[in-house]
């Protein structure tokens, strides 16, 4: 089993930036990947980031592409998502996730652990 708590969310205004992190225990070894999904109210769970553990490639959605930067420290068995440039459509609640498999794609179905969320809350 692996665990996964989020932190770092808030109420920020457009423009401005916000760091996630996530912090897994548990069997930690087992992870191929870890990504961030966010989901708005009345909207379906998005994929936002992902990073592949044992290359760091990553990945990104088109909505937060050269905005959102994601890196992870495999030692502290963290991941993090820096988001910059906020808008108020980034507004959702950000879930981090992990896959047991270093490609688990792009939909929430190819992670099998997850976090409880943090809201992130831009203002306009």
């Amino acid at each position: 089993q692996v665990q996964l708590v989020e932190s770092g969310g808030g109420l920020v205004q457009a423009g401005g930036s916000l760091r996630l992190s996530c912090t897994a225990t548990g069997r930690t070894f087992s992870i191929g990947a870890m990504g961030w999904f966010r989901q708005a109210p009345g909207k379906e769970r998005e994929f936002v980031a992902a990073i592949r553990r044992s290359s760091d490639s990553t990945y990104y959605s088109n909505s937060v592409k050269g905005r959102f930067t994601v890196s992870a420290d495999n030692a502290k068995n963290s991941v993090y998502l820096q988001m910059n440039a906020l808008k108020p459509e980034d507004t959702a609640v950000y879930y981090c996730a992990a896959a047991l498999t270093g490609t688990p794609g792009l939909g929430p179905s190819g992670y099998g652990y997850w976090g409880q969320g943090t809201q992130v809350t831009v203002s306009s």
